[in-house]
């Protein structure tokens, strides 16, 4: 029987002890003595948060397909249990088997977002795991990075043995089976570390070198050997319709951040929009088939309980089959009294339409993302989205019932003016005026507009990753023109205004487009105390303003500074299929304020009809 690694007495003082036991529906037990691989899958931060992870429930069905392979889960300790471990000595263990992370072959991270890398550091330090690769022995697990942030892995370089570049579902076999053949061979880590480097997608940081000019910008990056490649490629599934799924996804113990059924529809996006790093590193735009959607959607149905079903996208509007699948859920389950979430669709009358079977539309709120006020600014950023079908669309919503809208803004965008900031201010009115114009009596209560926005961050393989950002007194100012700008509205008591904080932006923003001098500054940070500094309350931007200056990093070098378009830039090593070029003829287009066409009304030669699939082929048949 499993002995659980907290005791009594330690899950009765903690918050949610539930983050901590396992045995949840559906996770995969096996006998640790019969599998050649232990992989510990690690979301670095709270439990709620991982657990809404989409692409941690894929791998772990996928890995745990092997019968040689066990994977199990790890999430960051919440503050509580973190100081109690230290206190007592308690290693950080798996949620499967209760075992010490320190046991296993793999601890595999994955990067979402650039504020959980001290985290990361945490979980390491927590496992016993010496923070730094090049202090780790033969006896250490083996640590890969991936997600997002990974296609740009310098700013964590010292801290991973290995990242994964790209989509999970294609070469994890053959970096398994690598091990399995090193470890029967009797080869060190660093020679397994150099055949890893020769699979394709697999970047070894320890593998290469950066130089630097005297100006701060890098001079070379370049492999120790001849036989480690010089460019990584981002690996691709390109048939989604037969890529592992899980039927039989996880169920929580306790309510988390996505608790319901998850149903990727597709991968990628044909929009182009200028600052959307997903946009780009996804590309091209794969779907699964309507038959396989159904047969998933069924299968996770019946072996979660859940009463919701979510169907992923980053643009679910574009999804060719969606009247299709929405139909077939509605249809099946209405008896059953499933409800179905439809997020990123574009507001229209098919949309509607869907969302007022589905929804109880006197509680919910209807969402716009129009990002930039101003239609100049929406050119800029290629958004590919007019006034006339935002304020369309908000007519529809109306009339169908909704009487709540949620808006959301970028400010800092590179060309932006106040003007632009004012727009956001009389787009809210507008909307607010479509409401007002419909009969008091058809009315269903009060309008009720949210307007938030936070500050654009420039990030990696995006054509706007040259731009440079403000300080946080301009941002303050950027949000104080906007809320001004409100409240001189003649309907200010319907829009209510959220920001983000700014001080948060820039380091996100150093994160994001850092190189390998970033590492000391995260190393300093974690040691001054820094933890889960994507969660308001212990957010401390002093700490970490101190710990740039003791490492003595400019931070300023890595947000206030435009880059040339020659500039070498720290993840130009990697391939993602869009090319630079199209990225530098995006970045003019943007001066330009030029729109481009989606991939499917024409194709602009990105790049990524490399992979041979997707909307490229489509397009063409």
């Amino acid at each position: 029987m499993r002995k659980l690694a907290l005791s009594d007495e330690i899950l009765l003082s903690i918050e949610k002890p539930a983050r901590y036991i396992g045995g949840e529906v559906n996770s995969v037990m096996k006998n640790k003595d019969e599998v050649a691989i232990r992989f510990a899958m690690c979301f670095p931060d709270v439990y709620e948060i991982g657990m809404s992870h989409l692409g941690i429930q894929i791998l772990y069905d996928i890995f745990n397909r092997r019968e040689d392979v066990w994977c199990e889960r790890v999430y960051s300790p919440w503050v509580d249990l973190d100081k109690i471990m230290r206190e007592k000595q308690i290693p950080l263990f798996a949620l499967e088997s209760q075992d010490p992370i320190r046991e296993f072959d793999f601890l595999g991270i994955t990067l979402q977002y650039e504020m959980c890398y001290t985290n990361v550091l945490q979980v390491l330090d927590l496992a016993g795991i010496p923070l730094l690769a090049k202090d780790r022995t033969e006896d250490c697990p083996l640590v890969i990075g991936g997600g997002p942030c990974a296609y740009n892995p310098e700013p964590l370089a010292a801290f991973f043995d290995l990242f994964y570049i790209g989509e999970g579902e294609t070469v994890y076999d053959e970096l398994f089976d690598l091990y399995k053949k090193c470890k029967k061979e009797g080869v060190t880590r660093r020679e397994f570390l150099f055949r890893a480097a020769q699979v394709p997608g697999i970047y070894v940081p320890s593998l290469y070198e950066v130089t630097y000019q005297e100006d701060g910008t890098i001079a070379s990056f370049i492999p120790i050997r001849p036989d480690i490649p010089a460019v990584i490629e981002k690996q691709v599934q390109m048939d989604m319709t037969d890529a592992p799924y899980p039927d039989a996804p996880i169920v929580p113990f306790i309510k988390v951040t996505q608790d319901r059924v998850v149903l990727e529809i597709q991968r990628g996006c044909i929009r182009g929009c200028r600052f959307c790093q997903a946009g780009m590193i996804y590309r091209p735009l794969r779907e699964r088939s309507l038959d396989c959607l159904k047969a998933h959607a069924d299968k996770m149905l019946a072996s979660t309980g859940h009463e919701e079903i979510s169907l992923s996208s980053l643009s679910s509007s574009d999804y060719s089959e969606l009247p299709g699948i929405v139909n077939y859920l509605i249809d099946e389950y209405q008896d059953e009294k499933v409800n179905i979430s439809l997020p990123s669709l574009r507001i229209d009358a098919f949309s509607l339409d869907v969302m007022s079977k589905v929804q109880d539309v006197r509680k919910s709120s209807l969402t716009f993302a129009p990002e930039a006020g101003s239609q100049r600014l929406r050119d800029v950023i290629n958004k590919g989205l007019t006034e006339e079908v935002i304020l369309q669309g908000a007519d529809e919503a109306f009339h169908g019932g909704w009487n709540k809208v949620k808006l959301y803004f970028m400010l800092g965008l590179p060309t932006e003016t106040e003007e632009d900031r004012k727009e956001i201010a009389h787009l809210a009115e507008k909307i607010a005026e479509k409401y007002y114009e419909i009969p008091k009596d058809q009315r269903g209560g009060k309008c009720q507009i949210t307007v938030s926005t936070s500050f654009f961050v420039p990030k990696p393989f995006t054509p706007l990753q040259w731009a440079p950002m403000f300080e946080p007194g301009d941002y303050l100012g950027f949000a104080k023109t906007v809320n001004h700008e409100i409240k001189a509205m003649l309907n200010q008591k319907s829009i209510r205004y959220n920001w983000h904080h700014a001080d948060v932006t820039l380091l996100e923003g150093a994160f994001a487009r850092g190189d390998r001098r970033i590492d000391d500054v995260i190393l300093e940070a974690y040691r001054l105390g820094a933890l889960y500094d994507a969660w308001t309350e212990y957010w401390n931007y002093d700490r970490w303003l101190q710990a740039f200056e003791t490492a003595g990093v400019d931070m300023d070098f890595y947000t206030m500074r435009e880059r040339s378009l020659d500039e070498i830039l720290p993840w130009d090593f990697i391939r993602i299929g869009v090319s630079k070029e199209f990225l530098k003829k995006e970045w003019q287009k943007a001066h330009e304020e030029s729109v481009t066409p989606n991939c499917r009304e024409k194709c602009s030669g990105c790049g990524a009809a490399a992979y041979r699939g997707g909307v490229c082929t489509a397009r063409r048949s």
